[in-house]
């Protein structure tokens, strides 16, 4: 068995995590809906907010998902910082398209914000060093049943500070 290739973690910033989706600060009360929002599409079936509680995986990825009908908010609870893997959303039409690897960049997201997935971007997360930890999640009722793409890499990622 090969070695995982270690990757980098990078900071969040909405111009570095843009290719794959958009970040979301506090924003005052009564601001009205603009680029600090997120551009949600919960179109194509019954949105679905939940607190998901996970126990930790590690900071080695082997696999990669995608969601290719839906977007996908998520942020910590409890204000907690988390890494995430991703991979642009490419070729949403094929539903047997595989990412490339070399494509794949790690963030660090802070716990004071959230970020959104674009339709079809591969991610792998959250990730995090504690035993386990709670998420706020936003997709739909059927996502994880009736949208959910996982693919293999070809090589093991190890994400690194």
């Amino acid at each position: 068995m090969n070695l995982p290739v270690e990757l980098k973690v990078q900071p969040l910033t909405a111009e570095a995590f843009a290719p794959f989706g958009s970040v979301m600060a506090a924003l005052p009360d009564g601001v009205p809906f603009g680029p600090g929002d997120a551009p949600l599409d919960l179109s194509q079936g019954t949105p679905r907010f939940y607190v998901m509680q996970l126990e930790t995986r590690g900071r080695t990825v082997s696999a990669i998902t995608r969601h290719r009908r839906v977007t996908q908010a998520l942020a910590s609870v409890g204000g907690h910082p988390w890494l995430l893997a991703v991979a642009p959303p490419l070729h949403l039409d094929n539903p047997d398209a595989e990412p490339d690897w070399s494509d794949v960049r790690a963030f660090r997201i802070p716990g004071d914000v959230a970020v959104m997935l674009s339709r079809g971007t591969w991610h792998a997360g959250p990730l995090f060093d504690t035993p386990e930890a709670a998420f706020f999640n936003l997709e739909l009722a059927d996502t994880n049943v009736t949208d959910h793409h996982t693919s293999r890499l070809p090589v093991a990622l190890r994400l690194v500070d």
